[in-house]
């Protein structure tokens, strides 16, 4: 039963994260759809390509489990690209809305320190693509890094 649920991780972690930030983002989504950032473009791409990430992590690991490796790494070029879309777009809206480090609160200063981390796990990951145990892993690390 355990090792069953061990292979189950990273399926059932990507779907769980995936429920948690749409959760997270509701009040853009559901509650409070007339908030400003709602209708700035920058924030609005960069949520489309966080929400593509989550998507395609949860999509990507259980492709793994159902065993289609195949359609895994087709679509791995398409997350790879979402994954340098999450880290421009998060780039952009850091130097538009910089206001000098003494401004920031704890949780936006951890993020512009967390981000490169985030960027450095994916590409790692890209370059042992061919190791999964490194694969899944530094992935998982670097989303980890992101939240």
């Amino acid at each position: 039963m355990i090792q069953r649920v061990w292979a189950s991780y990273f399926s059932i972690t990507s779907v769980l994260l995936l429920i948690l930030s749409v959760v997270a983002f509701s009040d853009n989504l559901f509650t409070d759809i007339h908030q400003p950032s709602n209708s700035d473009p920058k924030f609005i791409i960069h949520g489309l390509f966080g929400l593509a990430w989550y998507v395609l992590l949860a999509t990507q690991a259980n492709l793994i489990r159902a065993g289609n490796l195949r359609l895994h790494r087709k679509l791995g070029i398409a997350t790879f690209i979402v994954a340098i879309g999450v880290t421009l777009a998060t780039l952009y809206v850091f130097v538009v809305l910089w206001k000098g480090w003494p401004n920031m609160d704890p949780e936006v200063r951890a993020n512009r320190l967390l981000l490169p981390g985030f960027a450095l796990c994916l590409l790692l990951a890209w370059q042992r693509r061919a190791q999964p145990e490194w694969h899944k892993r530094l992935i998982f690390i670097g989303t980890f890094r992101s939240l």
